[in-house]
């Protein structure tokens, strides 16, 4: 790409638009991209790495070309093209998000990054012309699930393409910048990690707000401040005197925690920020719920943060957004208490909000009018909110799985929320103190406070998509090579670089050994001195007597148990292990072979169950004694009498110390041939007989455990340096069996006869390329089957929701017979699907990649309710499908249904038959109307 002639006029430009001066991190990213260069900038949130994005799109434009704007969600590609459109014009800007199209056509298009991706993959008209693609979020390439559509398009987009990488401070900047520099050319790296509205960190105990750290003059951290510390302990110790007072019950006192040890509640925590001048201010809470009821508390206390003339406008702009909702959804939608906690100035914000709702609080908040939202942490991912303040109740989180502590980067990344640049001249953040066990200490606040570790990991791996893909595109051969060009694989090689250097010095040593024994090893590497021959034959002997002494030893632990199961009532045994050894008559036989464990009575007058831990060896019954129908084993005096009887009923039989010393349970294992073998080839070799033999076989000894050493680091040295290809030679392979990909025969060089042909994507591949889901190989193999042929539009998109759907919180997915299915061709044509799952699955075991995820029906009866009726209260009660009182809430549904939406598309685009299109397209005129069309956005 060339440089314009007047150097830094485009930038000149640029910055006579703005109402604000560059900062130096900005200057030096901006003047990189009008030499040609790419940039990557790692900044804090906040600190306006946007404006380097923006000054891409002024480029494109200033040259005649084009401009891609990619962002990971659909909210901040609204966000984005409103804020483009103010600035350019509503005919220059376009907008695709999968579910919304907007100008298309236009120089610059702002859309998420897998609509980039799905346009490299066929080949778009659309990349004629591109000369800038930014990449707002970047260090989404981490996330588990989508992170790898990122390194996908960083490796496809065209080479004339300049990248604009957009991204959170990250503590591994310079190894991505580097990898970024390797695939893409000439890259600079600009990291800044001062922020342009310095953050005070705070905690508040009660009602009182400490600062967190001891501050100098200069305003440079030190210390926790002492007056916290001596604060909390003072709290704690008045606690600790309280606990000791008797609990009084009375009228009007309940038992239960103090008052001292109640965390404060929420209004008075907004109202002692509001005192503060802290409003306004954002209180991550890690919980949907937990949000909703945070509201309804403020709700019901007399708290009011907005005078009658912001209630005025904020009334504008929830008819305004809200214009479009049916009046019989309202209700439904709680609608009026969440316009009520807006008129206050109250808000909750997370995803299973209704969009429309979510994006009218974010309209609000921005606006200054809502001073207080209680979010989900999904809120810090790139959503244009920022507060005053940041509030933090707890330092844990659920992560799906377990309860963990929030680490350094999560603690980072919502506190950068705090503090408005142009608005503020300090952004505060606030930990509210917990009275409790689980609370963080003081000091781990800091801890979390003062680091900044946020690694970048890649999450990129091969999919079937990706695969077929490549295959089509490029073939196995260049497939390689790209995988090997991926982020994933750069950290993996850069992984290894110590293990290799670790494989180096253990061949020094090799050598050094070796010398010891008079072997140049490096000169005569095939020709090992004898001793080396006689001590692999001694480490094999030793593994084949571990190997015999392991099998013998769960042999008799069988066979003990076996004959323990054996015992009857009444049986005489031998317990010849542990302290309770002697003689024992049993009182109730083993009821579980797999765990045998008889009730005995010993002769020292002890009663309880024995299991094969107390046997040396095999037991088998000495004899047997007659037993009283009835035996109270825990009376004293039938414990004495019962040990009395049993000694007289053993007169006679074989003495126990007898037995033990005659080596009863442990008879001579069956000798192992080879290991007789083994030893005989020992006592003939050469060095048996060397008088040095010893003192040469610890010298041959230390060689073999470098050697054993040195193959295991090469072992996982070659698993990380050749694992994505692995994976994908794996996918071929399970693709090619299943006909998406065939290998054509070709003749030979030499002209006679044929050869294996490289793979080519068959008619099904086609197919499987132009479907985008999780489920992406089943999907395709429901669509060449034809097993989803016949069904009408609301059948098609209850079916495909399966695909998609996850039920939210639990161990897997709904259970298909807990489902109350809609009609009989929608059951049919789910049990065909679970039965192509399970063979797919099996298939994945085989060749050992990881499982396609299981069909879920839970959401089944939900969308095909609102497809048919289009009555929510409707939809949202068939989403209860275990009949618990919970149905989904809101937001959750229309989510679902948009992603329903996004795969009815694809099938609509790739189904191989035109009924089948046509029924998916009837099937998204049916879905897309009331709160599922409305966005707000």
């Amino acid at each position: 790409m060339t440089t314009s002639p007047d150097e830094g006029g485009q930038l000149r430009q640029f910055t006579e638009l703005l109402t604000f001066r560059l900062d130096p991190f900005q200057v030096q990213a901006c003047e990189a991209l009008e030499r040609g260069h790419g940039v990557l900038v790692c900044a804090p949130t906040g600190a306006g790495k946007t404006v380097v994005g923006e000054f891409a799109v002024h480029l494109a434009l200033a040259a005649g070309r084009k401009c891609f704007y990619t962002t990971p969600i659909k909210a901040l590609s609204n966000q984005k093209h409103n804020d483009l459109v103010r600035r350019y014009g509503a005919e220059n800007i376009g907008l695709l998000t999968g579910d919304q199209s907007v100008n298309g056509d236009a120089p610059v298009v702002v859309m998420t990054t897998e609509v980039l991706r799905n346009m490299l993959y066929a080949g778009s008209e659309a990349l004629q012309g591109l000369s800038h693609v930014v990449m707002d979020e970047v260090h989404f390439l981490a996330d588990r699930m989508r992170g790898a559509v990122w390194e996908e398009v960083i490796l496809h987009l065209p080479e004339d393409v300049r990248l604009v990488s957009l991204s959170a401070t990250v503590s591994n900047a310079e190894e991505f910048g580097g990898w970024i520099q390797t695939v893409r050319g000439d890259t600079t790296v600009v990291v800044d990690e001062h922020r342009p509205v310095p953050l005070w960190q705070h905690v508040l105990v009660g009602k009182r707000l400490f600062d967190l750290f001891d501050y100098d003059r200069e305003g440079k951290q030190h210390l926790v401040d002492p007056d916290l510390i001596r604060h909390i302990a003072h709290r704690r110790e008045a606690e600790r005197l309280t606990d000791w007072e008797p609990r009084r019950r009375g009228p009007g006192r309940q038992g239960g925690r103090s008052g001292l040890s109640r965390p404060p509640a929420r209004p008075d925590v907004i109202a002692s920020l509001d005192r503060e001048g802290l409003l306004p201010a954002i209180t991550f809470i890690f919980s949907r719920a937990g949000c909703d009821a945070a509201v309804k508390q403020c709700l019901r206390s007399p708290l009011r943060l907005t005078n009658d003339n912001d209630r005025k406008r904020i009334a504008e702009v929830i008819d305004r957004r809200c214009g479009d909702l049916a009046e019989s959804d309202l209700v439904v939608l709680d609608y009026y208490e969440w316009r009520e906690g807006l008129l206050r100035g109250l808000a909750a914000h997370h995803a299973g909000m209704l969009p429309v709702f979510r994006h009218t609080v974010e309209e609000l908040f921005t606006a200054g009018l809502v001073k207080a939202v209680f979010a989900t942490e999904t809120l810090a991912l790139g959503i244009n909110m920022p507060a005053r303040t940041v509030v933090l109740e707890k330092l844990i989180k659920f992560n799906g799985e377990q309860h963990m502590p929030l680490t350094p980067g999560e603690y980072t990344q919502l506190t950068g929320r705090a503090g408005r640049r142009g608005i503020d001249i300090e952004g505060h953040a606030v930990v509210l103190w917990q009275p409790g066990e689980n609370t963080a200490e003081p000091s781990e606040i800091a801890g979390l406070a003062s680091t900044r570790t946020f690694p970048l990991k890649s999450s990129f791996a091969p999919s079937y998509n990706m695969t077929i893909n490549l295959v089509n595109q490029m073939g196995p051969e260049q497939a390689h090579q790209l995988l090997e060009r991926s982020f994933a694989q750069y950290q993996a090689d850069r992984s290894v670089v110590g293990m290799v250097r670790g494989v180096e010095r253990g061949e020094k040593m090799l050598s050094e050994i070796a010398a010891e024994l008079g072997w140049d090893r490096r000169a005569n590497p095939d020709r090992e001195p004898p001793i080396l021959d006689y001590v692999r034959l001694r480490a094999k002997i030793s593994e084949r007597e571990r190997a015999q002494s392991r099998a013998s030893r769960l042999q008799r632990r069988a066979a003990t148990a076996d004959a323990l199961a054996a015992l009857r009532r009444g049986d005489i045994i031998n317990i010849n292990q542990g302290r309770r050894g002697g003689l024992a008559v049993v009182l109730e036989p083993a009821n579980d072979p797999a765990d045998p464990r008889p009730l005995v009575l010993t002769e020292n007058r002890w009663a309880g169950r024995v299991s094969s831990a107390d046997f040396a060896g095999i037991t088998s019954a000495l004899g047997s004694m007659s037993l009283p129908k009835r035996v109270e084993h825990r009376q004293p005096r039938v414990r004495r009498d019962l040990a009395s009887a049993l000694l007289s009923a053993s007169t006679g039989l074989m003495v126990p110390s007898a037995r033990r010393r005659r080596g009863v349970g442990d008879e001579p294992a069956d000798i192992d041939p080879e290991l007789l073998e083994l030893r005989e080839a020992m006592r003939k070799h050469s060095v048996h007989g060397l008088a040095d033999r010893e003192a040469k076989v610890r010298i041959g000894e230390r060689y073999l455990r470098v050697e054993r050493d040195n193959d295991q680091i090469r072992n996982k040295v070659s698993a990380a340096t050749n694992s994505l290809a692995r994976t994908f030679d794996r996918i071929v392979g399970l693709l090619t069996e299943r006909g998406f990909i065939t290998v054509g025969q070709e003749r030979s060089d030499s002209g006679m006869g044929t050869r294996g042909g490289d793979p080519r994507v068959t008619a099904d591949g086609r197919l499987l390329a132009r479907i985008y889901s999780e489920s992406d190989l089943l999907v395709a193999e429901c669509l060449r089957t034809r097993i989803w042929k016949g069904l009408g539009p609301a059948e098609l998109a209850a079916v495909l929701s399966a695909m998609v759907f996850e039920t939210r919180g639990s161990d897997g997915p709904t259970p298909s017979h807990a489902i109350d299915m809609p009609t009989q061709k929608v059951r049919r044509a789910l049990v065909e699907t679970r039965r192509l799952s399970g063979q797919l699955r099996a298939d994945e075991n085989r060749h050992r990649i990881a499982p396609t995820r299981e069909p879920d029906e839970g959401f089944v009866p939900a969308v095909y309710r609102w497809a048919t009726t289009g009555d929510l209260a409707a939809a949202l009660a068939a989403s209860d499908v275990a009949g618990g009182g919970t149905p989904l809430p809101a937001g959750d549904f229309v989510r679902w249904c948009r992603q329903v939406l996004d795969l009815l598309d694809q099938v609509r685009n790739a189904g191989p038959e035109a009924g089948l299109r046509a029924t998916a397209k009837r099937a998204i005129d049916d879905i897309r109307r009331g709160v599922v069309a409305v966005d707000g956005g």
